[in-house]
């Protein structure tokens, strides 16, 4: 599950950062701009970027070509804190692809580090769209310097993409739609709770809603029925054999952490990072891979090898992930799952309790002690509440088989053109394209109406709804998102 973290920060070192957080200076006047159609057609190739960097605040990183595209890395000068933006200012990282002014922007953020590499979210795909991408505020390098972790917080992190949508819709003045993926998808709600006049619509993809954060049953209830009994079974088992074999498995382990130097003290023993890891294999499991991967896994746990079992634990959960220097780079998304966005607490029927020590261990295991945190449990209410009596122009979509659909978002009375679909078998990767064929018309129709581009013959038959650009292997690819760990 968390192994989804890591395979975040390969992605993140392979891209590399162009830059770090900018030490903490007195605030820039926030960007402003009126909502109309300023200059909405005729940006020439050549002057978008001028146009872009006019923008108070906003700096070249990088830029790296796309065939019909233009791709900007950027930063864009935020302040720590919104309620005071004279107490200094970061630099938030974020990038652009270009199409053309006269298209809709498709506004994402997967809620961790922006992807550096020209990429394409299927709703871009869908408007055949621009797009600006946001790294989440204090994921590096878009950290302020010191860290004030008490401005790590749903409602800034809205506010900043406030700021960049305020900055940005005098260049790109035509519709815009908001999307996300897993905690993007959480993000973009959130955003439209705070700011509900900014977006023309909202696609969220699998996001988990955890409103009460002590009742988590919906969990148990998904794991007990899911998939095939069959498969459940061989998962359990193998879970199960990896804490009985827990001794001569913790020597190997103990091996692999000093060949490679990794360390336990944030968690607080390899012990426990190991049982971590473990608990972490069956949701993991589920998570990313499909019921027809089953067949990978080990078909008895009890005459597996000690090899096996360890190469199936580590292939889902990652056993490097508990170590100091795989969690670090996730110290933001603990601090925001032990302070306002609350994180599941399962239970292993299918494990004698002398196998369990320490069971799910909470957020607050997995930040430095050094960090102060306090949960705050109004924070989800509040958005379950709006979602439920004010969504307009939402679209929520989830995979049948993914534990995050578990707790998810769900409409009212008050909602007006708003969806929840679930795509047959699919698990945290689950797209509008996997949806069965008549709610995958909908859904893009209404995109297409959102973003101010549905032809007539779409407006007047949504089953005529097709994505208005080609997909592109390289730009389009559709990876599960691997942005949240077993907790949000």
């Amino acid at each position: 599950m968390r192994k989804a973290l890591r395979w975040l920060l390969a992605l993140t070192v392979l891209i590399g950062t162009m830059s770090t957080a900018g030490a903490a200076t007195a605030a820039q006047p926030e960007a402003t701009g009126t909502t109309g159609t300023t200059g909405t057609t005729g940006t020439t190739d050549e002057d978008i970027l001028d146009r872009l960097l006019a923008i108070p605040g906003m700096s070249l990183i990088q830029e790296k070509p796309y065939t019909g595209y233009r791709f900007f890395v950027l930063n864009y000068t935020q302040p720590i804190d919104h309620r005071h933006p004279s107490k200094g200012t970061f630099q938030q990282r974020i990038t652009v692809l270009h199409k053309d002014t006269a298209r809709p922007t498709v506004f994402y953020t997967g809620g961790y580090n922006v992807s550096t590499t020209p990429s394409r979210r299927e709703p871009t795909q869908i408007v055949d769209g621009n797009q600006v991408s946001m790294e989440y505020r204090f994921f590096t390098p878009s950290r302020p310097d010191p860290a004030d972790w008490s401005k790590l917080d749903i409602w800034q992190a809205a506010s900043d993409q406030h700021r960049i949508f305020r900055a940005l819709k005098p260049v790109y003045g035509k519709k815009w739609i908001s999307t996300g993926g897993s905690k993007g998808g959480m993000t973009a709600t959130y955003y439209e709770r705070f700011y509900p006049r900014d977006m023309d619509g909202v696609v969220a993809y699998v996001a988990p809603n955890d409103v009460v954060n002590d009742e988590d049953s919906a969990y148990d209830r998904f794991f007990a029925g899911v998939g095939t009994k069959e498969c459940r079974d061989k998962l359990n088992a193998v879970q199960r054999e990896a804490l009985v074999r827990r001794e001569p498995l913790e020597r190997r382990y103990a091996a692999y952490a000093a060949d490679n130097g990794y360390t336990f003290t944030t968690v607080g023993s390899l012990d426990k990072a190991y049982e971590a890891v473990v608990l972490d294999y069956v949701w993991g499991f589920w998570q990313y891979s499909l019921l027809a991967d089953c067949d990978t896994i080990p078909a008895n746990a009890k005459s597996a090898t000690d090899d096996a079992i360890w190469n199936s634990v580590d292939s889902i959960s990652g056993f490097s992930f508990y170590t100091d220097q795989g969690l670090e780079p996730y110290t933001p998304y603990y601090y925001q799952a032990g302070t306002q966005l609350g994180a599941p607490t399962i239970h292993f029927p299918h494990i004698e309790k002398r196998y369990l020590r320490y069971g799910y261990q909470p957020p607050r295991n997995f930040v430095p002690r050094s960090v102060p945190m306090k949960f705050r449990p109004s924070a989800m209410r509040d958005v379950d509440g709006w979602v439920r009596h004010h969504a307009h122009h939402m679209l929520f979509v989830y995979g049948q088989n993914d534990p995050w659909g578990a707790e998810r978002f769900r409409l009212g009375s008050g909602a007006r053109d708003a969806y929840v679909f679930t795509a047959p078998g699919l698990n945290h990767g689950a797209n509008v394209a996997g949806l069965v064929a008549d709610q995958k018309a909908l859904a893009t129709a209404r995109i297409l109406a959102w973003a101010g581009v549905a032809s007539a013959t779409v407006q007047a038959n949504p089953s005529a709804a097709r994505p208005l650009a080609a997909f592109d292997a390289k730009l389009d690819r559709r990876d599960v998102e691997r942005d949240m760990t077993l907790r949000p």
